[in-house]
């Protein structure tokens, strides 16, 4: 969704507050575990109302996908763009970047790339960082409780795309951007993306270069000009306002089937599953239990069969040297932490 122009921020006093470094339920790998939102307040509360810029923006977008059954706009190429780019955008974007190394600091990795896998998580529309982990913390520190700003036990429809439209537990305060996200909006980069139009430039401008790419592409092939505009559409339209949309539904489901579908490998205080389904169209966030009882490792599977695709990712960039001080899950990191212990004993 656009991003919430949020001027106060620029007000904040990163001096005045302790800084959340990392404002989750975290464990390192030392094997301590740490509770750090415990000692926060909860979050600041506001009357239900519409939030016109998101409502505009999510049914306007879902409105220009419907171009998508017009054959007139219709190439193999556009769908298999839309396909690849359902997993790299929103598979690197949202589930990586913004989710495991933003919201848990599951692990760490250059600034440079970082900071291109948020640009490439802007051109999915779902808010710049800032929000994005703010909801996220507050969902997992409240998770089906009142606070929880996207719980199934209101209804599907609420946490699935209704909690979006309506904010009825200030989501866009200025309070709770710095409870839950003062780690990001203490440096500039981040700053920038919450109260300038970056996000909405960056998401628009992949569409022309989707259209660019297109007629561009038309033109070496030799095509008339009709052709190659219509070439051009094709792939904006599947590559990126319809792969737009898909992304959405599937990090909504995550919020939504996952608290009401599925098995669950950990008693948990709240309603959180594991979904198959989920977890093949998310690249791995759909092993949803798992996440719940031990959100700041970086692999959500458990289970032989749990395949997360996204933690193979961060596996390789930690064998390139491109990531480190990486999150193993709760059990191995007591297992490691034993001969430690013992030694010293």
């Amino acid at each position: 969704m656009a991003s919430v122009q949020t001027r106060s921020i620029v007000e904040l006093d990163v001096t005045r507050e302790r800084v959340v470094t990392a404002a989750m339920p975290v464990s390192g790998n030392d094997g301590q575990d740490v509770d750090v939102l415990g000692a926060l307040p909860p979050v600041v509360r506001a009357k239900p109302r519409i939030v016109w810029d998101y409502a505009i923006v999510v049914v306007g977008v879902h409105v220009l996908a419907l171009l998508a059954c017009v054959p007139w706009f219709f190439s193999w190429t556009g769908v298999i763009l839309m396909l690849v780019g359902t997993y790299v955008y929103g598979g690197l974007g949202i589930n990586l970047c913004y989710h495991r190394l933003l919201s848990h600091r599951a692990f760490k990795c250059p600034v440079w790339l970082e900071r291109f896998f948020v640009f490439i998580a802007l051109c999915c529309m779902q808010d710049a960082p800032g929000r994005w982990v703010a909801a996220h913390r507050i969902h997992h520190k409240f998770a089906d409780d009142e606070p929880d700003p996207h719980s199934p036990l209101i209804s599907f429809l609420w946490s699935h795309i209704g909690w979006l439209m309506v904010d009825k537990h200030g989501l866009n305060k200025i309070a709770n951007y710095e409870r839950y996200a003062r780690d990001l909006l203490r440096q500039p980069f981040y700053l920038n993306l919450e109260r300038q139009l970056v996000p909405i430039i960056v998401y628009l401008g992949h569409w022309v270069l989707y259209f660019a790419a297109g007629f561009i592409a038309g033109v070496l092939m030799r095509y008339d000009t009709m052709a190659c505009v219509q070439f051009g559409l094709s792939l904006m339209v599947w590559g990126a306002i319809v792969r737009t949309v898909t992304v959405w539904h599937i990090t909504w489901t995550v919020n939504s089937l996952t608290h009401m579908f599925g098995y669950r490998n950990y008693n948990t205080d709240e309603a959180s599953r594991n979904n198959w389904f989920v977890a093949l169209i998310s690249s791995g966030e759909g092993w949803h239990n798992n996440h719940h009882a031990d959100p700041a490792a970086a692999n959500n599977s458990r289970r032989w069969w749990e395949i997360d695709l996204i933690y193979g990712v961060i596996w390789l960039l930690e064998k390139f040297g491109l990531a480190w001080d990486v999150v193993k899950p709760r059990e191995q990191r007591r297992a490691d932490n034993r001969p430690a212990q013992a030694t010293q004993s």
